[in-house]
């Protein structure tokens, strides 16, 4: 047990390790917000989208020597919002839009990625994650959209509740739905862009819906749903990142497994309280 807590005690003095957690619980806090109702409003794959779309955006600016981040989140947000909302009112609905634009944007991404001599090495943190890849500068600017994303879900937390059971009733009601659609999508944009240095391309839409859906095995109201689906988060974030420092693993990966677990857990104390 004491070597343990030695391994935990070495983990933390890394800076990039400290920075690793503090970025990622505060993405994974998010992602846990949003995925509840990105599931409830059945997208929940949308991250899986968006985050081929920023890969694409990402592996542009590196071709062009710009900020990845910096180029992918007004794409990425774009995105977010043809997909929230414009699909809506196209013959191409839900999970084909997404089809359609993942599969593009990714293409794009590798294509420009192999025509640009020196971005190859940075291929596969994009696509696994990588916690060495989040350098000073973009730990600032993960930390404030946090912050923004988090503040701004608060304010806005009723009326996102309200379009999210019942559109017309909140409409009826005198709720700008188009407006606060524009919003949601602007803040997932905003979680899957900071959450793929960590997550990568693949697996950050594991983040959105792994907590959402277990959650809502056990319970069936909004509210602890919603409190549970952070502490899910959070949680299988934490140790999947401690499983991954001590048994020198894929950081994303590990994460997902964790999420998996907690899930298959979760389902078997689900049906052991119905019966």
């Amino acid at each position: 047990m004491s070597d343990f807590f030695n391994q935990i005690a070495t983990m933390f003095s890394y800076s990039f390790m400290v920075r690793a957690m503090f970025i990622g619980g505060l993405v994974a806090l998010c992602a846990s917000l949003l995925g509840v109702i990105l599931v409830l409003k059945r997208y929940s794959m949308i991250g899986d989208g968006l985050s081929h779309v920023s890969f694409g955006a990402m592996a542009v600016g590196l071709a062009f020597n710009q900020a990845p981040l910096y180029v992918a989140i007004p794409v990425v947000i774009v995105a977010a919002y043809l997909l929230l909302r414009v699909s809506e009112n196209s013959k191409i609905k839900g999970d084909a839009a997404i089809g359609l634009i993942a599969s593009s944007s990714i293409a794009i991404g590798i294509i420009i990625n192999t025509l640009s001599k020196g971005t190859n090495i940075d291929l596969n943190s994009y696509m696994f994650g990588s916690i060495l890849a989040i350098n000073k500068e973009d730990s600032v600017l993960c930390i404030i959209l946090g912050i923004v994303i988090l503040v701004v879900f608060i304010y806005c937390y009723h009326y996102i509740f309200a379009i999210t059971f019942d559109e017309n009733f909140a409409k009826a009601c005198g709720i700008k739905i188009e407006i606060h659609k524009t919003i949601l999508a602007i803040l997932t944009a905003l979680t899957v862009v900071i959450g793929m240095r960590i997550m990568g391309t693949l697996l950050i839409s594991s983040l959105i819906i792994f907590p959402a859906v277990t959650s809502m095995r056990i319970f069936k109201r909004f509210k602890p749903v919603l409190i549970s689906s952070v502490a899910i988060s959070m949680f299988s974030y934490f140790v999947g990142m401690i499983a991954s420092y001590m048994l020198e693993i894929p950081t994303g990966a590990s994460i997902v497994v964790c999420n998996m677990c907690v899930f298959i857990f979760a389902t078997v104390i689900a049906k052991i309280l119905k019966k």
